[in-house]
């Protein structure tokens, strides 16, 4: 397993992680159109390509011998939704979950660290789906600690999220 940061050609297999992690991370019983609708936009290799080439965004996939099976996305620049965060987002950090539990996940969100670091932030946050305790858990063990709240919106409706951060100084 390496880390290299992601490549234009990267984009189709970011892609395609995204949608297999996002749907099956929050829909547990059945895909609405909603749903389905948001991942088949959200998700596309023009939107991934886009990230990569922006100079806010640094992404970096996890790789083996068989492909791509993980990534993180940093956004720099990035407004949190609470006071007291830095402007440095983990906007992304998907490993396929065949892969959990065998470091890849740790390994791309200590690369993420040690880039912040590099560009001089005192921390980072992100945002997870307050129903996601195995992200949750991931997260405080690595030194996050939650600071508030916010919601995602989709469609109508509004799913509470926990907003965390790390401090790096």
């Amino acid at each position: 397993m390496s880390l290299r940061k992601a490549i234009k050609s990267d984009a189709s297999s970011i892609a395609a992680i995204s949608i297999e992690v996002w749907l099956g991370t929050y829909l547990k019983r059945g895909v609405r159109a909603v749903f389905a609708d948001y991942a088949l936009d959200e998700f596309t290799t023009a939107n991934v390509e886009k990230l990569i080439s922006d100079p806010k965004q640094f992404t970096l996939v996890s790789e083996n011998e068989e492909g791509i099976d993980g990534f993180v996305r940093v956004s720099s620049d990035s407004n949190a939704p609470v006071s007291g965060c830095s402007d440095m987002e983990i906007s992304t950090l998907y490993v396929q979950p065949r892969h959990h539990g065998k470091g890849v996940g740790k390994r791309l969100l200590n690369a993420a660290v040690q880039h912040c670091r590099a560009n001089n932030a005192e921390s980072l946050w992100l945002a997870t789906n307050a129903d996601n305790d195995p992200a949750i858990a991931f997260y405080l063990a690595l030194g996050f600690e939650c600071v508030g709240e916010t919601y995602f919106c989709i469609g109508r409706e509004r799913y509470l999220n926990n907003v965390y951060s790390r401090h790096l100084i």
